[in-house]
């Protein structure tokens, strides 16, 4: 297996206002860093991360405060193994968090919906927000899934279902209002994006 290259920094931050700190953090596991402790974290070493980390450490600069961000090459095997699982387990959190949010929210919030037939245009529209934030979300997750998290496929499965579910959601929509005369087509007009990393044909066949 080749060997992974990481960046740690190791920052300090003036511990007044504490919106620079706050503002630090958020950019930091946005990035998808992995906190080893209070202002230590680290990263995997590329040229795109090393172009954000650039944003924070101006950042810290700015705020008065200082930092170190040293090459983590060649470490011992055991050790690079630790760090991997440190990501792999953070992008798992992630997931699980994206499936809680679909089956506990999302589900609940059609099957509501659908208990009170609710079949407007604009609860329709409401719903499909929804979905679309829950698809960027796992997008972003997606990006930073660098050493491939178990459950990726089943944050994905549930994005199938909650897809499904809206599209029958739409239908009864439709067919209970008709077309919005307005735009000429269907309310919410863009069909539903294709899923991540799911090309349009797969979807159709599936």
């Amino acid at each position: 297996m080749a060997k992974r290259s990481f960046l740690q920094l190791v920052y300090r931050m003036p511990s007044k206002p504490t919106a620079g700190r706050v503002a630090v953090w958020r950019s930091l596991k946005k990035a998808g860093a992995v906190y080893l402790q209070d202002s230590v974290c680290v990263l995997p070493d590329s040229e795109e991360l090393r172009a954000e980390l650039d944003q924070v450490l101006s950042r810290i600069d700015e705020s008065g405060g200082s930092y170190h961000l040293l090459p983590l090459g060649h470490l011992p095997t055991a050790e690079e193994e630790k760090l991997v699982q440190l990501f792999v387990d953070q992008t798992a959190k992630h997931y699980a968090e994206i499936v809680e949010n679909c089956e506990v929210n999302f589900v609940k919030e059609i099957e509501f919906e659908n208990f009170r037939e609710n079949y407007t245009y604009e609860e329709a529209e409401e719903i499909r927000m929804e979905f679309e934030k829950i698809c960027t979300w796992f997008d972003r997750v997606q990006e930073r899934d660098w050493f491939g998290a178990p459950n990726a496929d089943d944050a994905r499965d549930w994005l199938r279902r909650c897809e499904s579910l809206l599209e029958e959601f739409e239908g009864k929509v439709f067919e209970l209002k008709g077309v919005d005369e307005r735009a000429g087509e269907p309310a919410g007009g863009a069909p539903l994006r294709a899923l991540p990393g799911i090309a349009p044909a797969e979807q159709e066949s599936a």
